[in-house]
């Protein structure tokens, strides 16, 4: 009988940031394949407990370990060792042995490793097949901090991590039977940089559930205020994120507060560092820290703002923004793996004149706006659904759906 093995950088549960809401999807559909044994980090105590409450019922076995890499500490252990900084942030000894003894036992017939830091649980010599989900091509990431940052020494960590994991991301694809990522544009830039054909680098898309995400269901009023309203969402942390509501706050508003002077920017997300915060002190800013419930604030948000400077793959923000029929105005970057028409489902803009005016053509025209919500959820409903987008996974595994 088939048993997978789910080996995950971060517990699924609770599915409240990006990468979570892929791969507890993934575990769903998992687990209608065969019995799933859940291999899995978390990074605090809380996610921890969270994530065995939630999850234990749900496979046939679940080990979930608190890692806590220290930075300094892990950067210099990778140099000494010539690996990927990435990997040391995710090495975790208490798993590892977990793994080594559960497929000692000779149950587990497939393997899903979801990011690429849980490439280093993979076992050599497994027979049977395996399956790596990079999710984005994280060395291309990095490759994009360095040009970005021209400061030491962050600009060397930057490039080297992007040079050496540039390599293992290539040596773990060679010896794995598939590796999927989150687009069409990551996937085909993996092979180009692999030298692997389309049999063994996949696409497999992010899906939305358009059922929770919609805006038919009662919510909690939020947002109350004069002025039309802007709201980024996204885990507050995460640099990309930071970058865009520090360029939209600093940058943006005030271009769109210049026709619409009582205009409103809410950031809405867990985590957000002292930078964040402090933007919470300019005009028209408002920064609402983490939320139980981020539908609410979609649902009060006149215009869905994405202005990433720097995005890999599927934006998640957006698929939940439109699920919900708002409209959405996305920088180019964010937009880029949206199977959706500019102009008809959202609005595609890039500098600060370019965003700040075409989201306050949206805050101008109501009617138009509405109108582009309604088609945004039409293209969600018949595009996105998280049954058709993983379905590849079965015959990746050589399972039966």
């Amino acid at each position: 009988m088939a048993e997978i093995l789910f080996l995950v950088h971060r517990a699924p549960w609770p599915p409240d940031r990006g990468d979570r809401i892929r791969s507890w999807h993934m575990f769903e559909a998992l687990a209608k394949l065969a019995p799933v044994h859940v291999a899995a980090l978390a990074d605090n105590e809380s996610d921890a407990a969270a994530a065995r409450a939630k999850m234990a019922p749900l496979c046939k076995s679940l080990a979930v370990e608190v890692r806590n890499a220290s930075r300094p500490v892990a950067l210099a252990q990778a140099v000494l060792r010539g690996e990927p900084v990435s990997n040391r942030l995710f090495r975790n000894a208490a798993l590892a042995r977990h793994v080594a003894a559960l497929l000692a036992r000779g149950d587990v017939t497939h393997i899903v490793a979801f990011s690429g830091q849980m490439a280093q649980y993979l076992p050599a010599g497994f027979d049977g097949p395996v399956v790596m989900d990079f999710v984005d091509v994280d060395s291309a990431k990095f490759a994009t901090y360095a040009a970005q940052d021209g400061r030491q020494p962050l600009h060397w960590v930057h490039a080297r991590e992007a040079r050496v994991l540039a390599d293992y991301e290539a040596e773990v694809a060679a010896r794995v039977d598939a590796s999927l990522f989150v687009s069409a544009a990551e996937a085909a830039l993996f092979r180009g940089r692999s030298g692997l054909d389309a049999d063994r680098v996949r696409a497999v898309e992010n899906g939305i559930d358009t059922g929770r995400f919609d805006p038919a269901l009662p919510f909690e009023p939020v947002g109350a205020g004069e002025g039309p309203l802007a709201v980024f969402t996204g885990q507050m942390d995460y640099r990309p994120n930071i970058d865009a509501v520090r360029w939209f706050a600093a940058d943006i508003l005030p271009l769109l507060r210049q026709r619409h002077p009582d205009a409103r920017f809410v950031i809405v997300g867990r985590a957000p560092t002292e930078e964040v915060r402090a933007l919470a002190a300019r005009p028209g800013v408002t920064v609402t820290g983490e939320v139980p419930d981020v539908r609410p604030w979609l649902a009060a948000a006149d215009v869905v703002v994405a202005p990433l400077l720097l995005a890999r793959g599927i934006q998640n923000k957006l698929l939940e923004a439109m699920a919900m029929a708002r409209p959405v105005v996305a920088s180019a970057a964010a937009a880029e793996g949206i199977d959706a028409t500019p102009g008809d489902h959202l609005l595609v803009a890039d500098g600060a004149e370019g965003i700040a005016a075409a989201t306050a053509s949206l805050f101008d025209d109501r009617a138009r706006a509405a109108a582009m919500g309604r088609a945004a959820r039409d293209r969600m409903i018949a595009r996105y659904g998280w049954d058709a987008r993983l379905a590849p996974l079965a015959d990746l595994l050589g399972l039966a759906a």
